[in-house]
């Protein structure tokens, strides 16, 4: 089975309540807690491991939650590295108010790494045995970190012969079009249209802007996640839209990273690209179903994916 190593430069203990509303300078009664290991790369990889792939985490952890962290990637099962660093794991947290049913989430912007943190995290990537056949590049960069990482990175998968798959934004995600050697790309509306310099308000639009990534070279694979809406895709000559499945919505924490972990999964799985970016629809899907900071359930991912294939 094919090893999928994820990379989360800026992991997170994520926490999760609810409160009847959200209002200022009162104090708000909440509900007991929920905590999730979280991050980009983290629920890749704890979505890998969910629908029967072969993942291991790489990540940097300090600190208190960092403990938390370790301790909860153990409690799940997940293989997982961490990197020892001086600065502390950040905590992200989401409130879901009842009477409203609107969510908001808070988002840390976590600790500083430094150049010997982040070569440390390179050669624990480098160290994997076996090798990784795909390394997934997924979340934010901690604060201060050099572009150039993503560099040293695409140097490091060309040497292990593995594929690179990236979910970034802001400057990461344009540098890494720029420079190219990304197997699949999995922007969101908004950060494609960061990347392509403009707002992307029409289907036509979004499949041009695919079109000239894939002839640039930024990507072999592009997914353009639309939400609720599906996905948009591109690959060789071939662009395709595939919708959604109609799922009641509790959360939408870790939808998108969902939807690439399952992707993932099913190329790593021998899957096509059409199968497997239906898989990807299906477990996002399946995520916004969950309350809090939870990730699907592999049982609602294969009904909804049975569900699009029969339509």
């Amino acid at each position: 089975m094919p090893l999928i190593a994820t990379l989360t430069l800026n992991p997170a203990m994520d926490l999760s309540v609810s409160t009847a509303r959200v209002t200022d300078t009162q104090k708000l009664r909440c509900s007991a807690p929920r905590h999730d290991p979280g991050g980009g790369g983290i629920n890749v990889a704890r979505v890998v491991k969910t629908l029967g792939g072969k993942a291991v985490a790489v990540y940097p952890a300090g600190g208190p939650f960092g403990d938390l962290l370790r301790r909860s990637l153990d409690e799940l099962g997940l293989v997982h590295r961490p990197v020892p660093i001086a600065g502390d794991t950040r905590e992200s947290f989401t409130v879901d108010e009842l009477q409203s049913g609107l969510q908001y989430r808070f988002v840390l912007p976590g600790p500083v790494l430094s150049a010997q943190e982040l070569e440390r995290c390179l050669q624990t990537l480098a160290a994997l045995r076996p090798a990784p056949e795909y390394v997934v590049l997924s979340g934010s960069f901690p604060p201060g970190t050099d572009l150039a990482f993503f560099d040293d990175l695409r140097a490091l998968t060309l040497r292990l012969g593995a594929r690179l798959v990236v979910d970034l934004s802001g400057e990461p995600l344009c540098h890494a079009a720029r420079h190219g050697g990304v197997y699949l790309m999995k922007p969101s509306l908004e950060e494609l249209s960061t990347l392509m310099g403009g707002a992307l308000t029409s289907e036509a639009e979004q499949q041009e802007a695919l079109r000239s990534l894939i002839a640039r070279g930024c990507a072999e694979i592009v997914v353009l996640s639309l939400g609720a809406e599906g996905a948009l895709y591109a690959y060789g000559e071939r662009l395709e839209r595939l919708r959604s499945p109609q799922v009641p919505v509790v959360s939408a924490v870790g939808a998108g990273d969902s939807m690439l972990g399952a992707i993932v999964q099913a190329l790593a799985d021998g899957r096509s690209v059409d199968a497997a970016v239906r898989q990807g629809i299906a477990a996002g899907a399946a995520t916004v179903m969950r309350p809090g900071t939870e990730l699907c359930h592999r049982e609602d991912v294969q009904r909804l994916l049975e569900a699009l294939e029969r339509a």
